[in-house]
């Protein structure tokens, strides 16, 4: 089983952090994956080159991030604006929470400056990182009309499903989640791998109902992201979605890639078009960097592909 070194995400919903610290939401330590992806070790993984010919074709690409690694960013806009030539595509960002999707769309009409953008979205507070990490994107997305998509659960609502559970929302917080039917938590290796860091937090001293409900959360802030994305999706399924989140909500796919593609499955079989027997949905996923903290499970595969490192490009030159 894997091991886990960072606890940020866990200690966020938990609710260690002071109340007015800012949210540390960094998510390497908390890991997921659909079927088991084609792994690719270092030393085999193609080149960027190579990895973008694949991509072009992909219904939804998953991009794994290090949010305070540079290089990681630089990534992400090299492979947004290479996929932009020859797809109609949408970014899902997980930087951005639900209630503020019109903030984003008036920004992205050029009604608010990125100083108004950063206000009105509260980023400094519900995400923290240097702007300069995420500005070029959006900067790219305003100037060529690329719709972004506010993925996230607003924190106060993860905070208080671990503390108290889904019940303990009212309506209003109810309208930035899923149904609670859709909240699915059986999956049994995640569950087992976030009881693990749940338990090395609490010193295997916590409560069992503690547990569920820190597990509850931690999958309902996937399954928000994967009901925006297959939302979408649904609505525009000749647009290319691209979704940058932390490399936690992507590894193993036990995070947003499984319930966005049972999610899919579901419109597909509902629509039952011939557009989706002759096209069937495609998704794939790229660790922008690789993943050293973390002891490798070499039987299952973290994603599709690891991004090769300006070494390893400029080596390829």
């Amino acid at each position: 089983m894997l091991k886990l070194q960072i606890y940020s995400l866990v200690l966020l919903l938990i609710g260690t952090l002071a109340v007015s610290q800012k949210p540390v939401l960094s998510n390497e330590g908390i890991v997921n994956s659909v079927e088991p992806y084609p792994i690719k070790s270092s030393s085999s993984n193609p080149s960027a080159q190579e990895i973008l010919k694949q991509l072009f074709d992909a219904n939804v690409i998953y991009l794994g991030e290090t949010h305070d690694n540079p290089a990681d960013h630089a990534a992400k806009l090299e492979i947004i604006q290479q996929m932009s030539r020859n797809n109609k595509i949408a970014i899902a960002m997980e930087m951005f929470q639900r209630p503020y999707q019109s903030v984003l769309d008036e920004y992205l009409r050029g009604n608010l400056s990125e100083a108004e953008l950063i206000e009105q979205t509260e980023y400094q507070n519900r995400w923290g990182f240097p702007w300069e990490f995420y500005a070029p994107i959006l900067r790219f997305a305003q100037e060529n009309q690329i719709p972004v998509l506010a993925l996230n659960v607003p924190n106060e609502i993860t905070r208080q499903v671990a503390r108290q559970g889904l019940e303990s929302l009212t309506a209003e917080q109810k309208k930035f989640i899923p149904p609670f039917s859709e909240i699915r938590t059986d999956n049994l290796e995640y569950r087992q791998l976030i009881r693990e860091v749940y338990d090395a937090i609490h010193q295997n001293h916590g409560s069992s109902d503690n547990f569920e409900n820190f597990f509850l959360a931690q999958v309902l802030w996937d399954e928000t992201m994967a009901e925006v994305i297959a939302k979408f999706r649904q609505a525009n399924p000749d647009y290319q979605i691209i979704v940058l989140a932390g490399k936690g909500h992507i590894v193993y796919g036990y995070g947003i890639p499984s319930r966005v593609l049972r999610r899919v499955t579901e419109q597909n079989t509902e629509q039952n078009t011939e557009k989706n027997k002759r096209e069937p949905f495609r998704q794939l996923s790229v660790l922008l960097s690789p993943i050293p903290e973390l002891e490798w499970d070499t039987n299952k595969p973290l994603a599709d592909f690891v991004w090769p490192t300006s070494a390893e490009i400029s080596g390829a030159e």
